[in-house]
């Protein structure tokens, strides 16, 4: 029989991974892509936007959109949030539901599990962190309570951080994506401008410096950005940006001691965009203070957050 044949035909579409806030969705995301593509940080709500990342081998395409961790919003920025969730597991082939190990239910998985498990898409559950579990019994006594109220297609058990069992989560969501071409060039590892990159990657460098008073009040908005790609007389990317706070005392802790702090957030987020743009970045920060921007809608779209 000619090979070509005898292939399997190629697979490609969307999967929405949802869950409770550092269930390690965005750390699974950057084990499969074997690329650091997700923010991550130890800290509830890290990602607010749902971000499309690209899974592409000679089998199939993954097109894998992050979501928010599922909470329970408080103000405006956090009902946009929640939205996002909700149209990301509304336009997609399979939802990943991610779940960590061990972890008791609380009012985040309660509202996960309500919108999973009443979804008419086929649901995949990923159990990750296993690795923190002592025995195999403490997983099996965790799952079955779970299971039952997501009545998934599949699961998997996983640890993003050790490498276990990745190869299985890609291969049971390919298997059930539906067939067809690839959606983006296999050379595509997220569907995001730079722009966006640039702000998330500063933000995510402020929720690495500061304590719990600053990170849920931030925001981070490009006012300008330019590349030698789109002005060829450039040397380096020029990028200038505001990072939004609510009160004068955190704009005085994100400038620090005759502005250390700044210079520390810039210097590694210009680190960090000079490996991801492939060119020298000259980034320049300023910070302002809007009372209450997370709280109104109105707040929220000049802080940047309009959907997609």
């Amino acid at each position: 029989m000619d090979s070509k044949e005898a292939r399997a035909p190629y697979r490609s579409g969307c999967v929405a991974l949802v869950g409770a806030p550092n269930v390690g969705k965005s750390s699974i995301i950057n084990a499969l892509l074997r690329e650091k593509v997700a923010a991550v940080s130890s800290k509830p709500q890290t990602t607010r936007n749902a971000v499309r990342c690209i899974l592409t081998t000679d089998a199939f395409q993954i097109v894998i959109v992050d979501t928010p961790g599922m909470h329970k919003p408080k103000y405006a920025l956090g009902e946009f949030m929640v939205r996002e969730i909700g149209d990301a597991m509304a336009s997609v082939d399979v939802i990943c539901f991610v779940v960590e190990a061990g972890r008791e239910l609380g009012e985040a998985e309660e509202e996960i599990y309500s919108r999973v498990g009443n979804s008419r898409i086929p649901v995949l559950l990923a159990v990750n962190k296993v690795d923190r579990l002592r025995d195999k019994e403490d997983f099996w006594r965790f799952l079955a309570p779970v299971a039952d109220r997501v009545k998934p297609v599949s699961v998997v058990p996983l640890s993003a951080t050790e490498g276990t069992n990745l190869d299985v989560l890609q291969e049971k969501l390919a298997g059930l994506l539906p067939e067809g071409e690839a959606i983006y060039p296999d050379d595509v590892l997220m569907d995001a401008t730079e722009r966006f990159l640039a702000e998330e990657i500063i933000r995510e460098r402020i929720l690495e410096m500061t304590e719990q008073e600053v990170p849920h009040s931030v925001a981070v908005l490009v006012e300008e950005f330019k590349s030698p790609d789109e002005y060829p007389d450039l040397k380096r990317a020029e990028i200038r940006a505001t990072i939004i706070v609510e009160r004068p005392g955190q704009k005085g802790i994100l400038i620090g001691e005759r502005g250390s702090m700044l210079k520390g957030i810039r210097s590694g987020a210009r680190a960090e965009m000079e490996r991801r743009f492939q060119c020298p970045v000259s980034l320049d920060l300023w910070v302002k203070v809007k009372p209450g921007w997370r709280k109104s809608a109105a707040g929220i779209k000049r802080a940047g957050y309009r959907g997609r």
